[in-house]
């Protein structure tokens, strides 16, 4: 029902817009030019201009400082810069030398020196930031307004064709602010839209980014025996009340764990003419969402999917702050945010014991008892293929059979197979998976590696740099198959040697070994804080 397009959670370090915040009403139709260059790390030079007769309006002021977006309008930081000219009399502000802007998660838009834009350079934020100010308005104090075209308010329930058409034909993102905990979009509205087009569906219970590339509306209109100009997109995100809340928070309490956000129903369906709807449960890429986190973290915290059959609670790929939760996933369902503290008995000396409780609080491993996690015991490849699926936030797939050994009645199945759809896992050549053997540090370094891709980390290996990286392990000639896996896992840190001059990828590996590895990929892209 979805387009095949993979897109996933990109993590980088790219510069976002840079808007001028400063006491003068002047900038409702200024052309700013940024003229510099960033690197991978953050790092920003360059200069700012302001063009024509506003320009020349807001040169000369004081104490004049850059409010930093991202492209899906979160306020980054300030930057203080210094008004110069050039020696032909060209005014500009400069950014300091070695500026370096935090990390932002959605791709964002930037021109370079050469006057080329990668696409086009800003889109309204979903809310104004405190004391800052875009498009006019008085001084630090906030106030301003922001591009009339960018953001729809529904008090109603709806949104109008025409203003959401116009929007999206201007901007490649377009908030929709609703009153209440759901929205019908006309999808006529979505079908010219710029490449890249997302919906920023902003609640009171949660919000929404929705990239329209995840949908393929010719499928869905099939689905609902209807025409794809006649239907409608309905999003919700609502706040569990009664009952249903109160069954998040037992499962909450049988875990040991604090509530740290109201737990919110995030739902997608089509709709056609003829009143027919379907649900839309699951996309073929990350899909990003916001929680409005109630009560500050005070040890780690994640948020959790709950499951209304099993009535239990599974990790999230997340980030939270005090104020607020942002998580990724690739279907739809209950969540809420979570605190939990957990620990084992058998760790309390061992090198693994930092890693372990992280992915522990995060709902992440397992102990084998209540009181007990064995981190020096091997693991099975079924095993590591459950953490897999836990920590990339996947969900079970029993729809296909992959191996001819994973039986439809083993507790396994729905993991291996959820593991094998997403390309994470391989069978051997006789067709079967050997879920109970114990897995390599060959096989763990190239599994590792590729959820990391599968999560949209990258790391790049030619044959060069492959063999000068194991060069440097004189037992390197026992890898059997995985000789690129391993360097990519060696060069992102994933793994190490057991020795200073071996790697042992013949060796079984342990429990804490395979929580280890997660955690370092799991925080190389962003999914645990």
């Amino acid at each position: 029902m979805l387009s095949k397009t993979i897109l996933r959670k990109t993590s980088g370090f790219l510069i976002a817009m840079m808007i001028v915040s400063m006491l003068v009403p002047v900038l409702a139709s200024a052309a700013m030019t940024f003229k510099g260059t960033f690197s991978s790390n953050g790092t920003v030079s360059g200069q700012v201009y302001f063009d024509g007769a506003v320009g020349d309006a807001v040169y000369n002021q004081t104490d004049v400082t850059l409010s930093v977006y991202g492209k899906n309008g979160e306020y980054i930081k300030d930057v203080t810069v210094s008004y110069a000219t050039y020696t032909n009399g060209t005014s500009y502000y400069n950014i300091p030398s070695n500026t370096v802007i935090n990390s932002v998660y959605d791709a964002v838009y930037f021109q370079h020196s050469d006057g080329s834009v990668t696409d086009v350079v800003y889109r309204a934020p979903v809310t104004p930031p405190t004391g800052c100010t875009y498009c006019g308005g008085g001084g630090g104090g906030g106030g301003g307004s922001w591009p009339s075209g960018s953001t729809i308010n529904s008090s109603n329930g709806t949104v109008s064709a025409n203003e959401l058409k116009n929007a999206l034909s201007s901007y490649t993102e377009v908030t929709i602010k609703v009153t209440g905990d759901m929205v019908s979009i006309p999808v006529s509205a979505l079908l010219n839209a710029k490449e890249g087009a997302v919906l920023i569906i902003v609640t009171d219970n949660g919000t929404y980014f929705l990239p329209l590339a995840a949908f393929d509306f010719e499928e869905l209109a099939k689905s609902v025996e209807s025409n794809v100009a006649d239907l409608k997109l309905n999003v919700g995100v609502k706040k569990l009340t009664g009952d249903d809340a109160e069954a998040v928070t037992k499962a909450i309490t049988a875990v040991g764990g604090k509530a740290l956000a109201n737990a919110a129903d995030f739902s997608i369906s089509i709709e056609g003419t003829n009143g027919k709807k379907a649900d839309i449960d699951s996309f073929d890429r990350y899909v990003k969402r916001k929680l409005p986190v109630t009560t500050e973290k005070t040890k780690t915290a994640t948020v959790a999917l709950y499951n209304k059959d099993t009535k239990s609670l599974s990790f999230v790929p997340s980030i939270v702050s005090s104020t607020e939760a942002e998580f990724w996933r690739t279907g739809n369902s209950v969540y809420t945010v979570i605190e939990l503290n957990k620990s084992f008995s058998d760790i309390a000396s061992h090198w693994g014991k930092a890693d372990i409780e992280l992915l522990a609080g995060k709902l992440i491993v397992d102990g084998v008892t209540d009181t007990t996690f064995e981190p020096d015991r091997n693991i099975t490849r079924a095993e590591f293929a459950a953490l897999v699926v836990r920590s990339l936030g996947l969900s079970p797939v029993t729809s296909k059979a992959y191996f001819n050994d994973v039986t439809s009645n083993a507790w396994y199945t729905g993991v291996v197979n959820a593991a094998a759809k997403a390309g994470i896992v391989d069978g051997y050549e006789d067709g079967t998976f050997r879920p109970n053997a114990q897995i390599t540090r060959e096989e763990l370094a190239a599994m590792v590696v590729r959820s990391f891709e599968y999560a949209g980390g990258k790391v790049e290996v030619d044959a060069s740099a492959q063999a000068q990286i194991l060069s440097k392990w004189s037992d390197a000639n026992k890898i059997i198959w995985g000789q690129l896996e391993v360097a990519k896992a060696i060069k992102a840190g994933f793994i190490n040697g057991m020795t200073d001059t071996t790697l042992e990828t013949n060796g079984k590996a342990t429990r804490a070994q395979t929580a280890a590895m997660v955690k370092r990929f799991l925080t190389e892209v962003k999914f645990i804080d």
